[in-house]
């Protein structure tokens, strides 16, 4: 699936008003009013809009072509995003995934090791969500489906044990990339969060630095509210990237300006699809492109 179609509900949204918008040379009052209580919608952030109400209106005197002005726009907001390079990641890196219940965290951790496989790495899975048998056995299945190691923890077992062990199986078996998945837990439930701060520190002590990446998991369907669960999340474990999924599923994917204008992470990869390798690189000007997209191809 590509960006176009996974971001078609999200376009859907907003279409014909922007289809107005784009087609005048300047829009009038009314058509901008509409296109920003539509792009609100769409969670993209206020501040947001009100930058993009500003530029149209002033697009006319700078004789720049509305879709140019609305594009410029926001693909200063979403900023750049330079492609993870699996292959020169240094060996090992470990990474830790976090997010709420639901967010797609096992799944993601699954679809990451098979692209880190196919760039020629040696991946290994570390299932650290102890709370949940159903997650534990989904990522013995992927791992053996994908051909890659895996370090399975008991249901009711620490999930900090669980962690070191990850660890210290990789390094004996000379595996370069560990994917830690961890139990969802709400952003609300402190007892939960603070265990997050166990896990990193028993994965410090088996290998000083360790995690060296914490990604979070974003589940799309929830638009700003994941912009609140990022948040919180990053207070108790520094986050150092974001990945979007369910994409393709929700017509909220504006909440991805938000996530970079408030919490100023990289989004890395974005969930477009069920498939295997439906798990794509982030890519600023195709997902602007895909949102400013007004024909029917979808």
């Amino acid at each position: 699936m590509n960006w176009l179609q996974g971001l078609r509900k999200t376009r859907a949204r907003f279409a014909d008003a922007l289809r107005h918008a784009l087609a005048s040379p300047r829009p009038d009052e009314t058509t901008i009013e509409e296109l920003a209580d539509l792009l609100v919608t769409a969670d993209v952030p206020l501040r947001l809009v009100q930058a993009i109400t500003r530029e149209l209106e002033q697009a006319a005197t700078r004789r720049e072509p509305v879709r140019d002005t609305f594009r410029r726009v926001l693909l200063n907001a979403i900023g750049s995003a330079p492609a993870l390079d699996w292959a020169a990641l240094p060996a090992p890196t470990v990474i830790l995934l976090v997010g709420i219940n639901g967010s797609g965290k096992t799944t993601t951790a699954a679809k990451l090791a098979h692209q880190a496989r196919l760039a020629g790495r040696k991946p290994l899975l570390g299932a650290a969500d102890t709370w949940r048998a159903a997650g534990s056995r989904q990522l013995a299945i992927w791992a053996e489906r994908i051909g890659c190691e895996s370090v399975i923890g008991a249901t009711g077992g620490d999930a900090a044990a669980v962690a070191y062990d990850a660890l210290d199986a990789a390094l004996a078996r000379g595996c370069d990339i560990v994917l830690l998945d961890t139990a969802g837990r709400m952003h609300t439930r402190e007892p939960l969060m603070r265990e997050l701060q166990k896990v990193r520190t028993a994965m410090d002590k088996r290998l000083p630095g360790a995690p060296h990446h914490t990604w979070i998991v974003l589940d799309a369907m929830l638009g700003q509210n994941a912009v609140i669960q990022a948040r919180q999340f990053h207070d108790i474990t520094p986050l150092t990237g974001v990945i979007a999924t369910k994409l393709d599923g929700s017509s909220k994917g504006g909440f991805l300006f938000a996530v970079r204008q408030e919490l100023n992470l990289p989004i890395l990869f974005a969930g477009l699809g069920e498939g295997e390798n439906d798990l794509a690189p982030f890519d600023p000007a195709g997902y602007v492109d895909a949102l400013l997209a007004t024909g029917d191809t979808a």
